[in-house]
């Protein structure tokens, strides 16, 4: 493989979808206001420069918010439907939403596909939505995938990404196909996922991207086509927190030589049919994520060339969303446990950072457990407080009963009132507080810069 368009790829997957992650950590402080800017735009969640991950944030906000119950602001879903470009796509941020967008490298197709999820979940958009699809099938590659921007290579992070945006706007991902030779998203996936012939300990992964000689496995690809080979995208109705067996791995010893069968299709709950090879898929990538994040004691690492072991927060937090989508919420208990304890520095990388609040909102969701009591922490109420006020919550968490018993931060009140326990725990919380958050989208735009 090349060595050197494999770190780029790395490097670009600091943080999405798909899937999705952030794998990079940075300064915590405060980012400058956007250049030109006397403030940021209203509506627009999170208080850093909004130039690489604008759109992505205010996507996750608006979905989990939407996925526990909360209204959001009008202002907050106008300000997204206003980044859409003309043609449909989106931008990762527009300073001047009526400057023309630049559709081969200023328009995103993991931008557009995470504004498709959250505006067709918010409601009364269809308009934008139906041009985002619009977008996506127009910018597919012949090969069925999706590259970071039109024409780019396919990889797995944009094409799981694209795969939840068509499951979100309530189409078939399995029938969008490209206008040549009629290739489908999971042609591209299941190319990209290591089969038997790999080493053992990465069957069931996938590579980020197709290169010359052997893929080599990527834990973020991994938990976007693990979603995406559910045919889901981040928000789907919990299974429960007990539910599922654990996920099975490849079946190398007997069959075909990459162990899927080519046989018939199966059907999922709703009836529709789906290839078994693309069913098993999904499990092997699941089972890959499980025995990854158990040999890590309960949590992906880095994926980010050069880094040094260290978790990655929002990697694993997509993991989680991955193995409930597959109804595997019983496995996904460790690392969501893992999460929350505040020693592993969780809450503090996520604390004030809209994206990465909604990404463990969202795998929070996904398991069957609350939001509202993460570890001692509301973070639906820390979500709502980094953007405009709601228009409404619901009566099952309610803004009052979410602030009662809370400080302004969502936390429990200590009932010692500054005891030795708060003070430790102040003490731990400054420790990591210079953690911060990359998101895949603003890592893959710093590439092009």
């Amino acid at each position: 493989m090349n060595v050197r368009r494999s770190a780029t790829a790395l490097a670009a997957l600091a943080a999405l979808c798909t899937a999705a992650a952030p794998a990079a950590f940075a300064d915590a402080s405060p980012s400058p206001k956007p250049s030109g800017s006397a403030a940021l735009p209203k509506g627009l969640y999170g208080a850093k420069d909004p130039k690489f991950d604008g759109v992505w944030r205010q996507s996750l906000a608006l979905l989990a918010q939407d996925a526990v119950g909360v209204t959001p602001a009008r202002s907050a879903i106008d300000w997204l439907a206003g980044q859409q470009c003309e043609d449909g796509g989106f931008a990762a941020y527009r300073a001047d939403a009526s400057a023309a967008c630049d559709p081969k490298k200023g328009e995103f197709t993991d931008a557009t596909a995470a504004a498709v999820q959250a505006l067709a979940a918010v409601g009364g958009r269809s308009a934008a939505v139906e041009k985002g699809v619009g977008w996506l099938k127009e910018s597919q590659n012949d090969d069925g995938g999706w590259g970071m921007n039109p024409g780019s290579p396919s990889d797995a992070n944009s094409t799981s990404a694209a795969v939840g945006a068509f499951a979100a706007a309530g189409q078939d991902p399995k029938q969008v196909k490209s206008a040549k030779g009629g290739r489908t998203p999971y042609d591209v996936l299941l190319g990209l996922q290591l089969g038997c012939d790999a080493k053992e300990g990465q069957r069931g992964a996938f590579a980020y991207t197709a290169d010359k000689g052997k893929p080599v496995a990527n834990d973020l690809a991994t938990t976007a086509a693990a979603l995406a080979t559910e045919g889901k995208g981040w928000v789907f109705e919990p299974a429960g927190k007990d539910a599922g067996k654990a996920p099975e791995p490849l079946d190398c010893g007997s069959g075909s030589k990459d162990g899927k069968d080519d046989k018939s299709d199966k059907s999922d709950k709703s009836g529709s049919a789906k290839p078994a090879k693309v069913t098993e898929a999904a499990r092997a990538a699941a089972a890959y994520l499980a025995d990854t994040m158990a040999g890590h004691g309960s949590h992906l690492l880095s994926a980010m060339p050069g880094a040094e072991d260290q978790p990655d927060f929002g990697g694993t937090a997509d993991a989680i969303v991955a193995l409930a989508a597959g109804e595997h919420s019983a496995t996904a208990a460790k690392p969501l446990q893992w999460l929350q304890n505040e020693k592993n520095g969780a809450l503090a990388w996520a604390k004030g950072d809209p994206g990465a609040l909604a990404k463990l909102v969202l795998a929070a969701h996904a398991a069957g457990a609350d939001p509202r009591s993460f570890g001692g922490v509301d973070l639906v109420q820390r979500l709502n407080a980094t953007g405009p006020k709601p228009e409404s919550v619901s009566a099952s968490g309610s803004q009052a009963d979410s602030d009662e018993g809370k400080d302004k931060d969502g936390e429990k009140k200590d009932d010692d009132k500054g005891g030795v326990g708060g003070v430790w725990w102040t003490v731990g919380v400054f420790a990591v507080a210079g953690i911060g958050i990359g998101f895949l989208l603003s890592g893959r735009k710093k590439q092009q810069l």
